[in-house]
């Protein structure tokens, strides 16, 4: 069973005259025939009544339109969808990206590229960076922006950012006048944690693991603005990364000197996979932001 013989089933239905649905469909009348016998041998049953004037639904050919309407309006929206995603001025693109980036960089980034772009349309999906490159993997995500800990095979990285992390004390805090700190003096203090689906958890984890000591948890939140706010209220310390927003006024923000605490965010994609033409764009657009940032 093809799909122009269920075009032709539901243009003779439609019709019910051979002579005229031949015609629509530029047909001769002896090749719809053909076409429409060979359909009912396949399903095993007559679809049409034969009358005097043309021809009419029987109740097995009731029931059949009404799968036909169904399947051919399910191909038609998929070869429209997959037309936009491949119309390199209307599509769309499936963009992951980790917490920590979706209060600034995300946004700025997508509101610069639509300004050039204004029929493409994103996906956005904030998730871990393990979940996220997975999705990638499976091509449920186009590109991602997160934090891979080492190179994965069959993904291309490309580095966005470095994200300075700092420590984040109460204003009561003895430390809290400090202009810079080392990680290994705030052992003895309770630590306000990321949960282990964060994006941060394993980052952080590997610093406490450079300075030499296992922290105190006292909470495990998922956000860095609750991270904050859990420190303003003396709850503990953490190690956050800056955003918009933060309250300076019962919190302070230390530079930490060692060890170097940062993460480095990357752009990921397949390396070996499909880049459609609005992936295409967005992906140069990207490369050509930060090559002019770095001029």
């Amino acid at each position: 069973m093809e799909y122009h013989q269920l075009k032709y089933f539901q243009k003779l239905a439609d019709i019910g005259n051979y002579t005229k649905a031949a015609d629509e469909l530029n047909l001769s009348q002896s090749a719809l025939s053909r076409s429409i016998l060979r359909l009912e041998e396949e399903i095993g049953v007559p679809l049409f009544l034969r009358k005097s004037r043309g021809v009419v639904l029987n109740r097995y050919g009731r029931i059949f339109l009404k799968s036909v309407n169904q399947a051919i309006m399910g191909i038609d929206e998929a070869k429209r969808e997959i037309t936009n995603l491949v119309d390199p001025t209307q599509g769309s693109i499936s963009l992951g990206f980790i917490q920590p980036l979706g209060s600034s960089y995300i946004p700025d980034l997508i509101s610069a590229f639509q300004k050039e772009n204004p029929g493409i349309k994103f996906q956005l999906n904030q998730d871990n960076t393990r979940n996220i490159l997975a999705g990638i993997e499976s091509g449920e995500i186009d590109v991602g922006f997160c934090s891979p800990p080492e190179e994965r095979e069959g993904l291309t990285t490309l580095h966005i950012m470095d994200q300075e992390l700092f420590l984040v004390v109460p204003k009561s805090h003895p430390l809290s006048d400090r202009t810079q700190i080392d990680l290994h003096e705030l052992a003895g203090d309770s630590f306000i944690l990321f949960k282990p689906e964060s994006s941060l958890h394993d980052v952080i984890a590997k610093l406490f693991q450079d300075a030499g000591f296992r922290p105190m948890m006292s909470f495990e939140v998922y956000d860095e603005r609750t991270v904050a706010g859990l420190v303003g209220a003396n709850l503990g310390v953490a190690l956050i990364p800056f955003f918009p927003g933060l309250d300076k006024k019962k919190i302070s923000q230390i530079p930490v000197g060692k060890p170097n605490c940062s993460v480095s965010n990357q752009m990921v994609y397949q390396t070996d996979g499909y880049i459609s033409p609005v992936f295409a764009q967005f992906k140069s657009f990207v490369e050509s932001t930060l090559n002019q940032e770095h001029e």
